[in-house]
């Protein structure tokens, strides 16, 4: 099939970007945005919108991009072609050092967290880490030796992850049953929160995280100029419907103080609820399994990325890096970088939640607010070469948005954290400066 045929409809590239979309995140994001805006269920709300928002116009104005470009790999190749090759490998190497682990890590954590629920185990943070670091062992021999049964338990785990999101929201709608009484009063009044519920915003952008990936499917999609910004429009605010639905539901059903009293046993509690004993039992199953479903995506990224980084020669020994194994079609060295990157976050990760440094956040958010102020670069290029200046500069708006409460969730460690990918963005385009020059 030549590669620039057109074979996307409108409706099926909706369902493609809603597919993208919708992730793990809101299932233990929601009640870190509750806790942000003091308990405030309507400027909850609000949050979630502003994070549809910036998703809406980040997408539009990078499928202008999309639109000016033959090249495939995403926002890889939008810096290559668009800005320039140093900058993109200062964005690969955030991608392959920060981005990827980063977020892989937390959500094999956040695994782990649901896995001490399911089975009763004492939640201490150490047995989370410890789990954590088994599922990361696992996904990473999985993808590299079977490529076939990575695949299939991500299809199976996307179907799982729609459950309990769409079936809570449609139970909320008509649960008409008081509220459980919580044991204390945990609501912060809004008077109090002030513009601190911006800090919301960071854990916003996780739910909404793998946005990006939507724009590269332009090529294939009938009259794309037409239809890709309806998509774009249309994906998000279909995704927003369902997680507010889940969030709505879910507050409904137990009210915001329960959320914030319980937190991320608050599901497992509503599953009892609403099905008995076992319930609970059976939504974290559904959920442990969609979360799961995003490690084993997240994996597939970080154990290509160094090696499609090796095929440009934008990293140090890439003629090791990019030989392929003919068994696994994956590279060797590529999969042993990959999981020592990721064991060293999973370090770092834990002593950020043992010593309280990130204020409830995580590293995750932190490399998620970095990524959207890399954005603004792509976002000023249209903004150059678009008629319509609107929507570039709305783009621009989200990002400082969503840079700006990431930083007010935590004005000391945040800071340093996102100098330190400003540092790894630096080193791989300065590295990539030198190779030209050498050539």
């Amino acid at each position: 099939m030549n590669s620039n045929t057109k074979h996307y409809g409108l409706g099926t590239a909706i369902s493609m970007i809603v597919g993208i979309l919708i992730g793990s995140g809101i299932f233990f994001k929601a009640d870190d945005i509750l806790g942000f805006t003091g308990g405030n269920v309507g400027l909850s709300v609000f949050v979630f919108c502003i994070g549809a928002f910036c998703v809406i116009f980040g997408n539009i104005t990078l499928s202008q991009l999309a639109a000016r470009s033959d090249r495939r790999g995403g926002v890889l190749a939008y810096f290559e072609e668009f800005i320039s090759e140093p900058a993109a490998a200062g964005f690969g190497w955030f991608q392959i050092f920060a981005y990827y682990p980063s977020i892989s890590v937390v959500v094999s954590w956040v695994a782990g967290i649901y896995t001490t629920m399911l089975f009763g185990l004492n939640p201490t943070l150490e047995l989370q880490t410890l789990i954590a670091l088994g599922y990361l062992i696992f996904f990473f021999t999985l993808n590299y030796f079977s490529l076939k049964l990575g695949g299939r338990f991500q299809n199976i785990s996307t179907i799982m992850k729609l459950i309990p999101l769409i079936g809570i929201g449609l139970i909320g709608i008509f649960w008409k049953a008081p509220v459980p009484v919580t044991s204390e009063t945990l609501v912060v009044p809004l008077s109090q929160v002030g513009w601190g519920f911006l800090a919301a915003l960071p854990a916003t952008a996780f739910s909404f995280d793998g946005w990006v990936v939507a724009t590269s499917i332009t090529h294939e999609v009938k009259d794309a100029k037409r239809n890709m910004p309806i998509a774009l429009t249309i994906g998000p605010l279909l995704v927003l419907v369902v997680y507010l639905a889940y969030f709505l539901g879910m507050v409904a059903i137990v009210g915001p103080e329960y959320i914030l009293e319980h937190r991320d046993n608050t599901i497992y509690q509503i599953g009892q609820i609403l099905f008995g004993e076992q319930g609970g039992t059976l939504i974290l199953s559904f959920i442990l399994i969609a979360v799961l479903g995003v490690v084993n995506g997240l994996v597939l990224g970080v154990l290509r990325m160094p090696q499609a980084m090796a095929l440009k020669g934008m990293l140090p020994k890439s003629e090791r890096i990019k030989v392929i194994n003919e068994k696994t079609q994956l590279s060797p060295s590529a999969a042993k970088l990959s999981i020592l990157v990721s064991l060293s976050w999973l370090l770092i990760h834990y002593l950020t939640q043992k010593f309280g440094f990130l204020s409830g956040g995580d590293i995750s958010e932190i490399a998620i607010v970095f990524s959207y102020i890399t954005y603004i670069s792509l976002y000023l290029k249209v903004f150059k070469l678009s008629k319509n200046k609107v929507v570039p500069l709305l783009g621009i708006l989200g990002s400082l948005i969503i840079v700006g409460g990431g930083i007010i969730s935590n004005p000391t460690f945040v800071p340093l954290f996102l100098l330190a990918c400003s540092i790894i963005f630096y080193c791989g385009y300065a590295y990539m400066k030198k190779a030209q020059t050498i050539k």
